[in-house]
């Protein structure tokens, strides 16, 4: 299954390609494997769907690839182009959206994006203002964000990571808490940023991942 729709004229990296390669990954907690044996290679530019129960693991892997936790067994690298990258410095090529990010809940919107890029910067000529408005929070600009709504709340921290200048994006459950506006916000916002990115979510719900080309199920590792 493939995107449809035109590529946006706002494209992050232009010439940075980035791709992971996984030999034999697995993760445990405790005496337990979430998964094992995972063999896989991300290519730039492609879309990929990790699905499977509630409970199985998904999320536990997309942090795994993202990074943020790391593997029990095997290996995980990152390359752009013919450079491996130190594992400790992957976080500067991606982003990632997750309903179970904290946010800085006393700053606005506004402020909380300006501090996101001093430490990760936004696509190329892409306003503050602008990502604000792209994602439906212009009247609630002045407003703390702890006075938000789960539905807000996750529309920051899709703007987050969408709109920061990553060439690979992740995305955990990301229409949870959205309510049928912020689901066709967040089909928009694919359609446009995201065409020329590799994206890897991990989600039960099709229409969440139904523009994925390859779908990747956690209960084949186990």
């Amino acid at each position: 299954m493939k995107a449809e729709g035109a590529s946006s004229n706002v494209s992050p990296k232009g010439t940075v390609v980035m791709r992971i390669n996984c030999v034999n990954a697995g993760k445990r907690f405790n005496r337990e494997w979430i998964f094992r044996n995972f063999s896989f290679d991300f290519l730039p530019g492609l879309k990929y769907a990790i699905t499977g129960p509630n409970g199985s693991g998904k999320s536990t892997l997309l942090q795994v690839l993202a990074g943020a936790i790391a593997s029990s067994e095997g290996s995980i690298t990152y390359n752009t182009g013919p450079s491996e990258i130190d594992p400790d410095k992957a976080y500067q090529h991606l982003s990632l959206a997750a309903p179970y990010l904290d946010l800085v809940e006393e700053m606005s919107v506004g402020e909380l994006l300006a501090f996101h890029s001093v430490f990760k910067p936004f696509m190329p000529g892409v306003k503050i203002d602008s990502i604000i408005s792209e994602v439906d929070l212009s009247s609630a600009g002045s407003k703390q964000i702890r006075f938000f709504s789960s539905g807000m709340k996750q529309r920051v921290k899709l703007a987050q990571a969408i709109f920061s200048d990553t060439r690979m994006l992740f995305l955990d459950e990301p229409t949870t808490n959205l309510d049928d506006k912020g689901i066709e916000m967040y089909s928009s916002l694919i359609t446009r940023y995201c065409q020329n990115r590799t994206l890897i979510v991990s989600s039960n719900d099709p229409q969440e991942y139904g523009f994925c080309d390859n779908v990747i199920r956690i209960t084949d590792y186990k």
